[in-house]
Protein backbone atom coordinates (compact mmCIF):
# COMPACT_ATOMS: atom_id res chain seq x y z
CA UNK A 1 0.00 0.00 0.00
CA UNK A 2 1.23 3.40 -1.06
CA UNK A 3 2.05 5.76 2.03
CA UNK A 4 2.01 9.21 2.61
CA UNK A 5 5.81 8.92 2.76
CA UNK A 6 6.43 7.39 -0.42
CA UNK A 7 4.35 10.73 -1.84
CA UNK A 8 6.97 12.69 0.48
CA UNK A 9 10.04 11.18 -0.91
CA UNK A 10 8.71 10.97 -4.78
CA UNK A 11 7.56 14.86 -4.51
CA UNK A 12 10.52 15.99 -2.38
CA UNK A 13 8.92 16.98 0.19
CA UNK A 14 8.11 16.61 4.08
CA UNK A 15 5.43 14.39 5.23
CA UNK A 16 3.13 17.42 6.78
CA UNK A 17 3.27 18.86 3.05
CA UNK A 18 1.70 16.04 1.32
CA UNK A 19 -0.46 15.82 4.76
CA UNK A 20 -1.72 19.26 3.68
CA UNK A 21 -2.36 18.90 0.30
CA UNK A 22 -4.45 16.03 0.48
CA UNK A 23 -6.52 17.73 3.23
CA UNK A 24 -6.95 20.63 0.79
CA UNK A 25 -4.85 23.31 3.50
CA UNK A 26 -2.65 24.53 0.63
CA UNK A 27 -2.88 28.25 1.54
CA UNK A 28 0.47 28.89 2.51
CA UNK A 29 2.09 26.45 -0.29
CA UNK A 30 3.56 27.34 -3.30
CA UNK A 31 1.73 26.30 -6.66
CA UNK A 32 4.96 24.78 -7.80
CA UNK A 33 5.38 22.30 -4.48
CA UNK A 34 1.27 22.10 -4.44
CA UNK A 35 1.71 20.37 -8.14
CA UNK A 36 4.62 18.81 -7.56
CA UNK A 37 2.80 16.72 -4.78
CA UNK A 38 -0.51 16.11 -6.39
CA UNK A 39 1.64 14.71 -9.69
CA UNK A 40 3.27 12.31 -7.05
CA UNK A 41 -0.05 11.40 -5.54
CA UNK A 42 -1.66 10.47 -8.88
CA UNK A 43 1.55 8.97 -10.27
CA UNK A 44 1.43 6.48 -6.73
CA UNK A 45 -2.24 6.08 -7.17
CA UNK A 46 -1.92 7.54 -3.36
CA UNK A 47 -5.64 7.15 -1.37
CA UNK A 48 -5.36 9.67 1.52
CA UNK A 49 -6.62 8.21 5.36
CA UNK A 50 -9.61 10.55 5.52
CA UNK A 51 -10.31 8.67 9.06
CA UNK A 52 -6.46 9.51 10.14
CA UNK A 53 -7.12 13.09 8.82
CA UNK A 54 -10.49 13.63 10.32
CA UNK A 55 -8.73 12.63 13.84
CA UNK A 56 -5.58 15.15 13.43
CA UNK A 57 -7.85 18.34 11.83
CA UNK A 58 -11.39 17.48 13.30
CA UNK A 59 -12.32 17.62 9.99
CA UNK A 60 -14.02 15.38 7.59
CA UNK A 61 -13.68 16.90 4.88
CA UNK A 62 -17.41 15.86 3.41
CA UNK A 63 -20.33 18.28 2.90
CA UNK A 64 -23.71 17.46 2.92
CA UNK A 65 -26.51 18.12 0.34
CA UNK A 66 -30.14 18.10 1.81
CA UNK A 67 -32.74 18.42 -0.97
CA UNK A 68 -36.48 17.91 -0.73
CA UNK A 69 -36.66 16.27 -4.40
CA UNK A 70 -34.29 18.37 -6.19
CA UNK A 71 -31.84 15.27 -6.67
CA UNK A 72 -34.66 12.82 -7.63
CA UNK A 73 -36.67 15.43 -10.71
CA UNK A 74 -35.02 16.75 -13.78
CA UNK A 75 -36.47 20.28 -12.95
CA UNK A 76 -33.55 21.46 -10.39
CA UNK A 77 -30.34 18.86 -11.42
CA UNK A 78 -28.97 21.93 -12.39
CA UNK A 79 -28.06 22.65 -9.07
CA UNK A 80 -26.62 19.89 -8.57
CA UNK A 81 -24.62 19.95 -11.25
CA UNK A 82 -23.34 23.18 -10.81
CA UNK A 83 -22.68 21.88 -7.00
CA UNK A 84 -20.62 19.02 -8.22
CA UNK A 85 -18.65 21.09 -10.97
CA UNK A 86 -17.65 23.27 -8.05
CA UNK A 87 -16.29 20.51 -5.87
CA UNK A 88 -14.02 18.94 -8.23
CA UNK A 89 -11.60 21.67 -7.32
CA UNK A 90 -11.65 21.12 -3.65
CA UNK A 91 -10.95 18.01 -1.44
CA UNK A 92 -14.44 17.61 -0.47
CA UNK A 93 -16.55 14.67 -1.27
CA UNK A 94 -20.56 15.10 -1.47
CA UNK A 95 -23.05 13.15 0.88
CA UNK A 96 -26.51 13.73 -0.82
CA UNK A 97 -29.88 13.16 1.08
CA UNK A 98 -33.45 13.44 -0.06
CA UNK A 99 -35.98 14.39 2.51
CA UNK A 100 -38.89 14.06 0.30
CA UNK A 101 -40.36 17.19 1.81
CA UNK A 102 -40.74 15.08 5.14
CA UNK A 103 -39.92 16.84 8.28
CA UNK A 104 -39.84 13.76 10.14
CA UNK A 105 -37.02 12.19 7.09
CA UNK A 106 -35.60 16.00 7.25
CA UNK A 107 -35.26 15.30 11.28
CA UNK A 108 -33.13 12.49 10.83
CA UNK A 109 -30.91 13.65 7.97
CA UNK A 110 -29.71 16.28 10.20
CA UNK A 111 -28.89 13.49 12.72
CA UNK A 112 -27.41 11.64 10.15
CA UNK A 113 -24.92 14.21 8.97
CA UNK A 114 -24.04 14.51 12.89
CA UNK A 115 -23.20 10.84 12.68
CA UNK A 116 -20.73 11.49 9.95
CA UNK A 117 -19.21 14.65 11.04
CA UNK A 118 -19.92 16.38 8.29
CA UNK A 119 -18.11 20.01 7.58
CA UNK A 120 -21.03 21.77 6.12
CA UNK A 121 -24.27 21.59 4.37
CA UNK A 122 -25.86 22.78 1.15
CA UNK A 123 -29.53 23.00 1.52
CA UNK A 124 -31.33 23.14 -1.39
CA UNK A 125 -35.40 23.18 -2.00
CA UNK A 126 -36.78 22.23 -5.83
CA UNK A 127 -38.89 25.50 -5.45
CA UNK A 128 -37.84 28.85 -4.58
CA UNK A 129 -39.64 29.16 -1.01
CA UNK A 130 -39.31 31.05 2.46
CA UNK A 131 -38.43 28.14 5.14
CA UNK A 132 -40.85 28.03 8.05
CA UNK A 133 -39.52 29.72 11.52
CA UNK A 134 -39.71 26.05 12.80
CA UNK A 135 -36.96 25.01 10.56
CA UNK A 136 -33.64 24.01 12.78
CA UNK A 137 -30.48 24.00 11.72
CA UNK A 138 -27.30 22.53 13.36
CA UNK A 139 -24.52 24.76 14.41
CA UNK A 140 -22.14 24.24 11.60
CA UNK A 141 -22.07 26.13 8.68
CA UNK A 142 -24.92 25.94 6.38
CA UNK A 143 -25.91 27.60 3.12
CA UNK A 144 -29.14 27.89 1.60
CA UNK A 145 -29.73 26.90 -2.50
CA UNK A 146 -33.70 28.18 -3.85
CA UNK A 147 -34.62 29.29 -0.55
CA UNK A 148 -34.02 31.57 2.49
CA UNK A 149 -34.87 31.60 6.09
CA UNK A 150 -36.86 34.66 7.25
CA UNK A 151 -36.03 33.60 11.07
CA UNK A 152 -32.52 33.09 10.48
CA UNK A 153 -31.15 36.39 8.60
CA UNK A 154 -27.74 35.48 9.44
CA UNK A 155 -28.07 32.57 7.06
CA UNK A 156 -26.81 32.91 3.33
CA UNK A 157 -28.64 32.09 0.80
CA UNK A 158 -28.59 31.94 -2.89
CA UNK A 159 -31.72 32.40 -5.07
CA UNK A 160 -32.97 33.26 -8.60
CA UNK A 161 -34.85 36.85 -9.21
CA UNK A 162 -38.28 35.85 -9.71
CA UNK A 163 -39.20 38.86 -10.04
CA UNK A 164 -37.05 40.36 -12.07
CA UNK A 165 -37.12 37.32 -14.43
CA UNK A 166 -41.09 37.70 -14.66
CA UNK A 167 -40.55 41.71 -15.53
CA UNK A 168 -38.06 41.03 -18.01
CA UNK A 169 -40.50 37.91 -19.89
CA UNK A 170 -43.46 40.72 -19.76
CA UNK A 171 -41.00 43.69 -21.00
CA UNK A 172 -39.25 41.43 -23.91
CA UNK A 173 -43.08 41.14 -25.64
CA UNK A 174 -43.58 44.98 -24.46
CA UNK A 175 -40.61 45.66 -26.20
CA UNK A 176 -41.86 43.51 -29.15
CA UNK A 177 -44.77 45.92 -29.54
CA UNK A 178 -46.95 43.61 -28.01
CA UNK A 179 -49.94 44.97 -26.11
CA UNK A 180 -52.69 42.71 -25.74
CA UNK A 181 -50.80 39.97 -23.41
CA UNK A 182 -52.56 37.09 -21.15
CA UNK A 183 -50.30 35.78 -18.11
CA UNK A 184 -50.69 32.00 -17.17
CA UNK A 185 -49.47 31.80 -13.80
CA UNK A 186 -47.58 28.87 -11.62
CA UNK A 187 -48.88 27.43 -8.66
CA UNK A 188 -50.58 30.05 -5.92
CA UNK A 189 -48.94 28.41 -3.20
CA UNK A 190 -45.56 29.31 -4.56
CA UNK A 191 -43.48 31.55 -3.96
CA UNK A 192 -42.62 32.56 -7.42
CA UNK A 193 -45.50 32.97 -8.71
CA UNK A 194 -46.40 35.76 -6.50
CA UNK A 195 -43.12 37.11 -7.40
CA UNK A 196 -43.63 36.60 -11.15
CA UNK A 197 -47.25 37.83 -11.06
CA UNK A 198 -46.31 40.86 -9.33
CA UNK A 199 -43.70 41.38 -11.76
CA UNK A 200 -46.31 41.36 -14.84
CA UNK A 201 -48.39 43.44 -13.62
CA UNK A 202 -45.73 45.84 -12.78
CA UNK A 203 -43.91 45.68 -16.05
CA UNK A 204 -47.73 46.44 -18.07
CA UNK A 205 -48.01 49.30 -16.03
CA UNK A 206 -45.27 50.89 -16.38
CA UNK A 207 -45.71 50.98 -20.42
CA UNK A 208 -50.00 51.75 -19.19
CA UNK A 209 -50.81 48.71 -20.84
CA UNK A 210 -53.97 47.35 -19.36
CA UNK A 211 -53.31 44.30 -17.68
CA UNK A 212 -56.89 42.02 -18.27
CA UNK A 213 -58.33 40.29 -14.88
CA UNK A 214 -59.64 37.77 -17.51
CA UNK A 215 -56.48 37.61 -19.11
CA UNK A 216 -54.60 36.42 -15.93
CA UNK A 217 -55.54 32.88 -15.42
CA UNK A 218 -54.06 29.61 -13.77
CA UNK A 219 -51.97 27.01 -15.11
CA UNK A 220 -51.86 25.08 -12.22
CA UNK A 221 -54.14 24.54 -9.11
CA UNK A 222 -53.49 22.00 -5.84
CA UNK A 223 -51.12 21.06 -3.50
CA UNK A 224 -47.75 21.73 -4.56
CA UNK A 225 -46.45 18.61 -6.07
CA UNK A 226 -49.94 16.95 -6.39
CA UNK A 227 -51.04 19.70 -8.38
CA UNK A 228 -52.78 19.58 -12.13
CA UNK A 229 -52.51 21.54 -15.13
CA UNK A 230 -55.51 23.72 -15.88
CA UNK A 231 -53.67 26.21 -18.19
CA UNK A 232 -54.95 24.42 -21.80
CA UNK A 233 -58.41 24.69 -20.51
CA UNK A 234 -57.82 28.94 -19.65
CA UNK A 235 -56.15 29.40 -22.58
CA UNK A 236 -58.43 27.88 -24.99
CA UNK A 237 -60.99 29.75 -23.56
CA UNK A 238 -58.93 33.20 -23.86
CA UNK A 239 -57.79 32.14 -27.39
CA UNK A 240 -61.41 31.92 -28.91
CA UNK A 241 -62.77 35.31 -27.64
CA UNK A 242 -62.68 37.50 -31.19
CA UNK A 243 -60.22 40.06 -29.05
CA UNK A 244 -57.39 37.83 -28.24
CA UNK A 245 -54.23 38.13 -26.33
CA UNK A 246 -51.22 38.35 -29.23
CA UNK A 247 -48.70 37.35 -26.43
CA UNK A 248 -48.86 35.37 -23.33
CA UNK A 249 -46.37 34.88 -20.55
CA UNK A 250 -46.25 32.21 -18.94
CA UNK A 251 -45.47 30.65 -15.64
CA UNK A 252 -42.95 27.95 -16.28
CA UNK A 253 -41.56 25.78 -19.63
CA UNK A 254 -44.66 23.05 -18.70
CA UNK A 255 -47.42 25.63 -19.29
CA UNK A 256 -45.93 27.03 -21.94
CA UNK A 257 -46.28 23.60 -23.84
CA UNK A 258 -49.94 23.43 -22.55
CA UNK A 259 -50.09 27.23 -24.58
CA UNK A 260 -48.61 25.10 -27.65
CA UNK A 261 -51.46 22.49 -27.84
CA UNK A 262 -54.42 25.26 -26.78
CA UNK A 263 -52.74 27.26 -29.79
CA UNK A 264 -52.80 24.42 -32.13
CA UNK A 265 -56.44 22.98 -31.24
CA UNK A 266 -57.55 26.47 -32.45
CA UNK A 267 -55.61 26.19 -35.44
CA UNK A 268 -53.26 29.10 -34.61
CA UNK A 269 -49.86 29.99 -35.37
CA UNK A 270 -46.92 30.76 -33.49
CA UNK A 271 -45.48 33.08 -32.74
CA UNK A 272 -47.75 35.01 -36.13
CA UNK A 273 -50.97 34.87 -34.34
CA UNK A 274 -49.84 34.60 -30.57
CA UNK A 275 -46.32 34.75 -29.35
CA UNK A 276 -45.38 33.07 -26.37
CA UNK A 277 -42.65 33.23 -23.75
CA UNK A 278 -41.81 30.61 -20.75
CA UNK A 279 -39.91 30.16 -17.54
CA UNK A 280 -37.50 27.87 -16.49
CA UNK A 281 -35.61 26.88 -19.68
CA UNK A 282 -36.81 23.58 -19.38
CA UNK A 283 -34.82 21.94 -22.34
CA UNK A 284 -36.92 18.98 -22.69
CA UNK A 285 -39.80 21.75 -23.58
CA UNK A 286 -38.19 24.78 -24.99
CA UNK A 287 -35.62 22.87 -27.08
CA UNK A 288 -37.50 20.88 -28.36
CA UNK A 289 -41.03 22.11 -29.10
CA UNK A 290 -41.79 23.87 -32.78
CA UNK A 291 -41.44 26.89 -32.79
CA UNK A 292 -38.64 26.31 -30.25
CA UNK A 293 -39.52 28.53 -27.07
CA UNK A 294 -38.22 32.01 -25.84
CA UNK A 295 -37.92 31.68 -22.22
CA UNK A 296 -36.59 32.80 -19.27
CA UNK A 297 -33.79 30.57 -18.37
CA UNK A 298 -32.96 29.78 -14.31
CA UNK A 299 -29.48 30.24 -12.84
CA UNK A 300 -29.29 26.75 -11.24
CA UNK A 301 -26.10 25.56 -12.04
CA UNK A 302 -24.42 29.31 -11.36
CA UNK A 303 -26.44 29.45 -7.88
CA UNK A 304 -25.48 26.20 -7.39
CA UNK A 305 -21.61 26.80 -8.10
CA UNK A 306 -21.79 30.15 -5.76
CA UNK A 307 -23.12 28.17 -2.84
CA UNK A 308 -19.88 25.71 -2.95
CA UNK A 309 -17.92 28.64 -3.52
CA UNK A 310 -19.54 30.51 -0.04
CA UNK A 311 -19.61 27.17 2.15
CA UNK A 312 -15.42 26.20 1.29
CA UNK A 313 -14.95 30.00 2.42
CA UNK A 314 -16.92 29.60 5.43
CA UNK A 315 -15.24 26.55 6.21
CA UNK A 316 -11.78 28.26 5.74
CA UNK A 317 -13.07 31.00 7.70
CA UNK A 318 -13.83 34.14 5.22
CA UNK A 319 -17.29 34.75 5.48
CA UNK A 320 -19.28 35.26 2.42
CA UNK A 321 -18.94 38.54 0.64
CA UNK A 322 -22.50 39.16 0.40
CA UNK A 323 -24.51 37.29 2.44
CA UNK A 324 -27.90 36.83 0.17
CA UNK A 325 -27.56 36.47 -3.59
CA UNK A 326 -30.46 37.38 -5.99
CA UNK A 327 -29.06 35.74 -9.30
CA UNK A 328 -30.98 37.50 -12.46
CA UNK A 329 -32.58 34.92 -14.65
CA UNK A 330 -31.47 34.79 -18.36
CA UNK A 331 -33.77 35.52 -21.88
CA UNK A 332 -33.04 32.85 -23.99
CA UNK A 333 -34.63 33.93 -27.26
CA UNK A 334 -35.65 31.88 -29.81
CA UNK A 335 -38.74 31.52 -32.11
CA UNK A 336 -41.80 31.76 -30.78
CA UNK A 337 -42.15 35.62 -30.25
CA UNK A 338 -42.42 37.90 -33.45
CA UNK A 339 -42.46 41.58 -33.55
CA UNK A 340 -45.90 43.62 -33.72
CA UNK A 341 -45.98 47.39 -33.15
CA UNK A 342 -44.18 50.08 -31.73
CA UNK A 343 -41.07 48.24 -30.32
CA UNK A 344 -39.24 49.54 -27.85
CA UNK A 345 -35.58 48.72 -26.88
CA UNK A 346 -34.47 45.85 -24.60
CA UNK A 347 -32.14 46.90 -21.15
CA UNK A 348 -29.11 44.61 -21.01
CA UNK A 349 -28.47 44.65 -17.20
CA UNK A 350 -25.88 42.23 -15.22
CA UNK A 351 -26.15 39.10 -14.79
CA UNK A 352 -26.10 38.64 -11.13
CA UNK A 353 -27.79 41.05 -8.32
CA UNK A 354 -27.23 41.47 -4.53
CA UNK A 355 -29.31 42.71 -1.66
CA UNK A 356 -27.43 43.46 1.44
CA UNK A 357 -28.80 41.61 4.62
Amino acid sequence: MVSIKDVAALAGVSDRTVSRVASGDTKLLRPRTRKKVLKAIEELGYVPNRAAQMMRTSRSLVLGLMTDVVATTPFSTDIVRGIQDALESTPYTLLTINTSGDPAKEARSWQTFREHGIDGVLYVTMFHRQLPVTTQFPSIPVVLVNCSAPAHPERPYIVPDDYRGGYDAAAHLLAKGHRKIAYVALNEHILAADLRGSAFLDALAAERVEARGDWIVPGLVGDVFKDRFVAFENVTRILKQADRPTGIVCGNDEIALQCYCAALELGLKIPDDVSIVGFDDFQAVSNVVEPKLTTMALPYHEMGSLAVETLVGMLKGTPPKVLHTKYRCKLIERASVCQQNHPAEDTDLPARLTIEP
